[in-house]
């Protein structure tokens, strides 16, 4: 890493993204280690004796979990944290926030995404907004008082959600009037099992449990 910043002049937040997103992984470093010696190598300047810098060696660091790992990668390269599970999503008939704009309004559907906020307004008598994003853009969700007391605990703490629906469209806007809830985007959806479900697969059956 200290040879690559000589030969390059990388600054050191050139050298920390490279370290987030795992290109030093095949050095053996973890990216804990690696963001470590990122602030070491940046030292490194060709002006300068070679491995003279003030920062100390490394602590014995931890790897990332998954969701670290899954994380460092939508900071520093951009991808999403849901495409890691679209293809599992669309087996089960779980649609993309890009699927549900060519959707029929009325129809009974599934998505999922990542929480990225929740409001519910004093003037909306009760009902509480949902904005999910997915690797294809927003979903907006609107729900309603009793959805929201049945389904609370996961509606209010999951950082993601598949929600079931009604899905609504009016001036160019869709919406996905949210009835049933699931807090976690892996294994564990349960595919619709009637022949007359498995013929549509764009929409999720009236039993489904997201």
């Amino acid at each position: 890493m200290a040879d690559l910043v000589r030969r390059t002049g990388l600054t050191a937040a050139q050298v920390e993204s490279l370290a987030t997103a795992g290109v030093f992984d095949c050095f053996g470093l973890g990216r804990r280690q690696a963001l470590w010696e990122a602030g070491r190598a940046a030292e490194e300047r060709t002006e300068r004796f070679a491995g003279v810098t003030v920062v100390g060696p490394p602590p014995t660091l931890p790897g990332m979990s998954h969701t670290e790992l899954t994380m460092a990668d939508l900071s520093s390269t951009g991808r999403h944290p849901v495409e890691h599970v679209r293809a599992q999503l669309a087996a089960n008939w779980i649609l993309s926030a890009e699927e549900l704009r060519t959707t029929a309004p009325d129809s009974r559907v599934r998505a999922a995404g990542v929480v990225t906020h929740r409001q519910r307004p004093a003037t909306a008598s009760g009902v509480t907004f949902i904005n999910l994003e997915d690797e294809t853009s927003f979903i907006n969700v609107i729900v309603s008082p009793g959805s929201w007391k049945r389904h609370r605990t996961i509606a209010r703490d999951s950082a993601a959600l598949i929600v079931r629906g009604r899905l609504e469209r009016a001036n160019g806007v869709t919406n996905l009037v949210a009835d049933r809830w699931n807090g976690s985007l892996w294994p564990g959806v349960q595919r619709p099992e009637t022949s007359a479900d498995a013929n549509r697969p764009r929409a999720a059956p009236s039993d489904a449990h997201p």
